[in-house]
């Protein structure tokens, strides 16, 4: 019940305040005498008496209120259990009476029963006693008088500190301080000094198996890679990051090839340029290109791009006129950005070309010979924009006026034929027939003369000549199978008597000969060839002392695997002792093979702990060493036959 939660804690304060002098007290002789352990007993102790004091109050704490508070009429027993209405009224009224009890007839209440607990410090004083009086006695066998020894010389700890010096061109600042792990651009310096060089010299462990003497003399190291270094069994690992080459963003065009609208009087450009530590140059390239053909005239421009308040970041936009470009209908503009950032080694960077293309007005009467020169034209081949008009006006015509079956299969199949011709034209661009059907008008052109028939030339059709398929660059060949593709399907749609199905493929068989015919200029960024110098002197004298033979062994293969490397795999997949200068081995296939970083270290530590004498790191260090080899060598070699006297007899009997 709440009244009698409220009561029983009041008691249980009372009687803590009785015991704790008790505790205090006794918690005093063993911090004088700084003995841990007695002070841990007396705590110990103490929580033993709380806990039997905590039991002995909720026991008899009814029997205390019986005993200490008269008014209370010996009902103290209601305020735990009062089952009947009567029971409850008598319990009211007792805690009516206790609201009364203040803090010193709480505590008159405790004191019979709880003592102070005094009798108890004695054999605790007495047992602090004992060990302050052995802690003061000599030691048995000493003798009165000691001369005192010289004191040995104490050993001076040498103590390292280590400065990491980025290079100059990065800007940071260098830092020192105690051995730690450290991360600096390629390039930095790392010296290690002792503070206190009278300690002597010690000695630094690297990764890849070199030792540093730290004396007198400061050790330095040019950190190249990222490695690790062991001093008096601690590892501290120095990571190197790389010079990250600029990175070039051209957010505007937004497509490599940007066809600018007939009549764009301007032309946007934005980019930006970004490096993580400086953009020492950033220039644009400009390239014009005017005409058609081969009289193609190109006219470049270089233009450097301004610095901003942020080094490492070059941001540039600009809305050029085509005036200013010197643009006009039918010219295409090449551009490029390259950029040079300020490493020890400086980077050079160039982007990808964009292409900003000015369309010419379209001339129909070329349309279907500007991609193909060497093609003349017939009078009568129909354009394919001849074909399109042609079939949307036998829809119109067949919406509007009630033609025939016969009419409407008529116009059909006329324009599929047009559509096959032209089909054929461009198919011969790709080495295909000129016609679909053998026996047709064309092949009596390989008759000879007399009526004889060139057999060779009429079933085996000479058209497909290696040149054709070979006139011109893939991307040429696959905008004309895709517009051959489309042309077949017209031309099925048409002889199927559904020309406005066939609509659809003509429209995309235009688009390819438009595409075609926008790809007669093509913009390659060359580099010359600088062929090596003849040496005049052993020109044509037949000196062939420094000529490397060509000939080669039959069936040989390169090593890819030392010998070394295979013996020490091996001795590494037991106990045993590994092979002399074993370490230089794995250091060097680790440093050539393994390129990643973390890989790297890990496998250097293996080494480290081989070397200690770890027999259970040994397949750790096989493992990496095996992981370095990328392509095991393969050795074709026949395979043994035995000879037997039936196969000897039937080999020389066919040789007979």
């Amino acid at each position: 019940m709440p009244g009698a939660a409220d009561i029983a804690s009041r008691l249980w304060r009372a009687a803590l305040l009785r015991r704790l002098p008790l505790w205090v007290l006794g918690t005093l002789p063993w911090l004088s005498l700084r003995l841990l352990p007695g002070l841990l007993a007396w705590v110990a102790w103490c929580m033993w008496d709380g806990a039997r004091l905590r039991q002995k109050v909720v026991n008899g704490w009814t029997g205390w209120l019986d005993a200490g508070v008269p008014s209370l009429e010996d009902s103290s027993a209601l305020l735990v259990e009062a089952d009947t209405p009567l029971a409850q009224l008598q319990r009211q009224r007792l805690l009516a009476r206790l609201d009364a009890l203040d803090a010193p007839a709480v505590r008159r209440v405790v004191r019979p029963h709880i003592g102070t607990g005094f009798t108890w410090l004695l054999p605790w004083l007495a047992l602090a006693a004992i060990a302050w009086f052995l802690g003061q006695k000599p030691p048995a066998g000493a003798q009165a008088v000691v001369p005192a020894a010289p004191k040995a010389a104490v050993p001076v700890v040498p103590q390292l500190n280590v400065s990491a010096t980025p290079p100059a061109y990065t800007g940071a600042a260098a830092s020192s301080g105690a051995p730690r792990d450290l991360a600096l651009p390629a390039g930095g310096v790392v010296a290690w000094c002792l503070k206190n060089p009278e300690a002597g010299e010690t000695t630094l462990e690297l990764s890849d198996g070199r030792k540093l003497a730290v004396g007198k003399q400061c050790a330095t190291l040019n950190a190249t890679e990222s490695l690790f270094w062991r001093w008096r069994g601690a590892r501290y690992t120095i990571k190197v990051t790389p010079d990250a080459p600029p990175t070039i963003t051209i957010t505007q065009p937004s497509q490599m090839v940007q066809e600018l609208k007939t009549g764009a009087t301007a032309a946007a450009m934005a980019l930006s340029v970004q490096d993580d530590y400086r953009v020492q140059r950033a220039t644009l390239h400009l390239t014009l290109a005017r005409g058609s053909g081969e009289n193609i005239k190109f006219t470049d421009r270089e233009m450097p791009l301004p610095a901003s308040s942020n080094p490492r970041l070059r941001n540039w936009a600009k809305t050029w006129t085509l005036t200013e470009l010197g643009m006009e209908p039918g010219d295409e503009l090449y551009f490029f950005v390259r950029a040079v950032d300020n490493a020890a080694r400086p980077h050079t960077v160039q982007s990808p070309t964009y292409t900003l293309r000015l369309p010419a007005p379209e001339v129909e009467d070329q349309e279907e010979t500007a991609a193909m020169p060497v093609l003349v034209k017939p009078q009568s081949l129909r354009s394919q924009r001849q074909i399109i008009i042609d079939t949307e006006q036998l829809i119109a015509d067949m919406k509007s006026t009630r033609m025939s079956a016969e009419e409407v299969r008529e116009r059909s199949e006329a324009i599929a034929a047009d559509q096959g011709q032209l089909r054929r034209r461009y198919g011969q661009f790709l080495g295909e027939e000129s016609s679909l059907f053998g026996g047709e008008e064309e092949h009596e052109e390989h008759e000879a003369e007399g009526g004889e028939m060139d057999v060779l030339h009429q079933f085996g059709h000479a058209h497909d000549e290696a040149e054709n398929a070979t006139l011109y660059d893939e991307g040429t060949k696959k905008i004309l199978r895709r517009a051959l593709v489309a042309m077949w399907d017209a031309e099925k749609a048409l002889r199927a008597i559904t020309p406005k199905t066939a609509l659809a493929p003509e429209y995309k068989a235009l688009d390819a000969i438009k595409e075609l015919q926008q790809a007669d200029r093509i913009y390659l960024h060359k580099t010359a060839f600088v062929p090596p110098p003849i040496k005049e002197a052993i020109r044509m004298t037949g000196d062939v002392v420094g000529a490397a033979s060509y000939a080669r062994e039959q069936g040989g293969s390169e090593e890819g695997i030392p010998a070394r490397l295979r013996e020490l795999v091996t001795a590494l997949s037991g106990d045993g002792a590994l092979p002399a200068l074993w370490t230089r081995t794995a250091h060097d296939w680790v440093s050539e093979r393994l390129q990643d970083d973390e890989q790297r270290l890990a496998a250097q530590r293996a080494i480290q702990d081989v070397l200690d004498g770890c027999l259970r790191c040994r397949p750790a260090l096989r493992a990496w060493l095996r992981a370095g080899i990328r392509e095991a060598p393969v050795l074709l070699q026949a395979q043994p036959v035995t000879r037997t006297p039936f196969t000897r007899a039937w080999t020389e009997g066919g040789a007979k």
